[in-house]
């Protein structure tokens, strides 16, 4: 049966509807269009495997940098095993990621901030100056007190510094000083001794003129039962940062008896204040110039150097301590162009890391049950504090700047302090914890993002490969000698030595952004309603505050703070 037509008035009014402006249903696709598109920015922040995957293979150093430029890169993919992931690791922060996103988009053809690639002007008072010396003789075989081994426990950066005071302590008890051994540890699974990372000769003859330094202990020596006689020294034997005095009060007595004394474990164990200034000044010598890397590691290290800045002419005194005598070559027509500048970035976000702080990063039930078995395996003492005592909040922990900072807030930090989405940026650091999907915003705010198993080949990196420390050493050369270097955790060791030797070497050319995490997360905690600007003027105004030179403070360590009389001199201007 036919459908009856409509009224009259009916149809005046679909006509009418009809004929309502388009410019409303324009508006209306604008509005739905603006939702999907922040729902699928949200949503790939958090879902990384939407990306086309892509690893960097090895390129003529002139491309490299280009080429991670225009990549998307599954960044640490390797180095985090995710394929070994159960689940996906939520990302926190995703509204002030997408305001970060946009950001970064509209200051691409802004110009950077003027002090972005550089130190204040007054770090350029400060010169290197350790290698000078005020004695001249060392001890020789025939008035040596007796022999100082150690085993230094711990990774490459807790060995070198047991490895500078050690040297400190030999000249201060008149003693000759073995080789540092170093103990294989279950945690960094490397049996890397000195001579596989430092160039033995070449630090025994630059101290010459300081100790006397053998490779092994005489052979009449080698017999003794150290730990019937009494010459075996533990940590728990000496505290923390003793003072030398201690050293001569309770160390000498069985140096003189026995003839040899031997370290074990030695991270720590020597102050730096009080301490008599040529001591003082030994240290820097050792750290800043006698350790020098096998060659080894100095051509894997140049390559890598190359490979981030481009070739051309960029030697300088840093990359002279660090390569020696490696050339950095040019590649094709030998053309000189300015070489590329890097951001180096030491992302301390490991499992082990993360567990034992007892902070929470946004992952709900499944991190909190995953973390806590962790601490029951690896960290017992502390899954037992937790049953008898009550422990500060994670919310807490987090407002006084005791957690790592997870990825999205350290690129956060970067995005709001200026550098732009085109820069180029290496990352420095072992396992990931979340691994890609953890690593899923900074890679897609900072696409040009490259570490050292995507700069160099499989067979390059085959050497180093099942050796900790040796890549370790790698990473170090990296961030040393990167245009900017930004740290995530004040406390790692390996930040603190690289930090140093861009304050000797750098001459105010070589800034280092040392977050405040407690003011940061007075910031970050106002996620939900924080605009971009005001974010961006809070982070930029505490970054510039911790930039600010200083001279070392008292008892602060010489490794990461060398601006003092003792490591380096003024100069006047």
């Amino acid at each position: 049966m036919p459908e009856a037509p409509l009224p009259l008035q009916a149809r005046r009014r679909q006509r009418r509807g009809w004929r309502r402006p388009r410019g409303l249903l324009a508006w209306g696709a604008l509005v739905a269009f603006f939702f999907v598109m922040n729902w699928w920015m949200f949503s790939r922040l958090q879902d990384p495997a939407a990306r086309p995957h892509f690893r960097l293979r090895r390129h003529p150093p002139r491309a490299a940098a280009a080429h991670a430029a225009n990549s998307s890169l599954t960044t640490l993919e390797e180095v985090a095993g995710a394929a070994k992931e159960k689940r996906p690791h939520k990302v926190m922060l995703t509204r002030l990621l997408a305001l970060a996103a946009h950001a970064l988009g509209e200051a691409e053809t802004r110009p950077e901030p003027k002090d972005l690639w550089i130190e204040p002007i007054n770090a350029t008072m400060w010169r290197p100056c350790s290698d000078q010396r005020d004695w001249e003789a060392s001890v020789t075989e025939e008035v040596t007190n007796g022999y100082i081994m150690i085993s230094a426990n711990g990774g490459i950066n807790q060995q070198r510094v047991a490895i500078c005071n050690a040297v400190t302590i030999s000249r201060l008890l008149n003693a000759t000083l073995v080789i540092p051994k170093f103990l294989y540890s279950n945690v960094w699974l490397d049996k890397s001794q000195f001579g596989d990372i430092y160039q033995e000769d070449y630090f025994i003859n630059y101290l010459k003129s300081d100790i006397r330094i053998v490779k092994d202990l005489p052979v009449e020596l080698q017999s003794l039962d150290l730990e019937a006689v009494g010459s075996l020294v533990n940590d728990t034997d000496v505290m923390k940062e003793a003072k030398p005095s201690l050293y001569v009060k309770k160390i000498l007595p069985i140096l003189l008896k026995n003839k040899v004394v031997h370290f074990i474990g030695f991270g720590n164990r020597l102050s730096f204040d009080p301490i008599p200034s040529e001591l003082q000044r030994l240290r820097c010598r050792c750290n800043f110039h006698a350790l020098r890397f096998v060659h080894k590691i100095q051509e894997t290290g140049a390559l890598l150097v190359e490979r981030l800045h481009g070739p051309g002419p960029h030697s300088s005194s840093l990359e002279d301590n660090l390569l020696g005598q490696v050339a950095i070559k040019s590649v094709g027509n030998g053309n000189t162009s300015h070489a590329s500048k890097y951001l180096a970035v030491h992302l301390r976000f490991e499992i082990d890391m993360v567990a034992y702080s007892l902070c929470y990063f946004g992952g709900g039930k499944d991190e909190e049950d995953e973390l806590e078995a962790y601490r029951q395996i690896h960290f017992p003492a502390l899954t037992e504090i937790k049953k008898t005592t009550k422990l500060p909040s994670a919310a807490f922990l987090r407002s006084e700047g005791k957690c790592p900072l997870a990825p999205e807030e350290a690129v956060l930090m970067l995005a709001a302090i200026g550098f732009k989405r085109s820069t180029n940026v290496y990352i420095a650091g072992a396992e990931i914890y979340g691994g890609r999907h953890r690593m899923a915003a900074i890679s897609r705010l900072y696409p040009a993002l490259v570490t050292k198993e995507t700069l160099l080949s499989p067979s390059e990196l085959e050497p180093f490969r099942n050796f900790s420390s040796q890549l370790a050493a790698l990473d170090f050369i990296a961030c040393a000698a990167a245009d900017a270097f930004a740290m995530t955790d004040s406390g790692s060791q390996f930040s603190s030595l690289v930090q140093g030797y861009r304050m000797y070497y750098g001459g105010g050319d070589l800034p280092t952004i040392r977050p405040n995490k407690r003011r940061l997360a007075s910031i970050l905690v106002n996620n939900a309603t924080i605009e971009w600007k005001e974010f961006e003027t809070r982070v930029r105004k505490l970054i510039q505050q911790t930039k600010q030179v200083h001279e070392r403070p008292v008892a602060r360590s010489i490794f990461r703070h060398p601006r003092c009389p003792e490591c380096m001199c003024r100069t006047e201007h």
